[in-house]
């Protein structure tokens, strides 16, 4: 299985060999970058860590499943959704998306 390539900076790492469903795994792509970045900057954390906190997420499993949806959300939406499951456990979800 290939693993999804992150890009940062200049610098291209593999942090975590993933598989989703092809339909949406361009569009994941698109999304996880912004995420990481906001993880870096607001938590102070590096790429490998940030990519630990985003890829053992509950909501990361919840962005494979395309039935939910919740890859239309913007990133800066599932960056605070993604706090939310940091902070409580919980995630909730804008009603209108799932």
């Amino acid at each position: 299985m290939n693993g999804m390539l992150l890009y940062h900076g200049n610098n291209m790492e593999t942090v975590k060999k993933i598989k989703i469903p092809e339909g949406i795994s361009s569009v994941i792509a698109i999304i996880t970058p912004g995420i990481l970045r906001l993880l870096m900057e607001n938590r102070k954390l590096d790429l490998r860590e940030a990519a630990e906190l985003l890829y053992n997420s509950q909501l990361y499993k919840d962005l494979e499943n395309e039935s939910l949806k919740i890859w239309r959300l913007s990133y800066f939406l599932l960056y605070d959704l993604l706090e939310e499951e940091l902070a409580t456990g919980r995630i909730t979800y804008p009603e209108e998306q799932i």
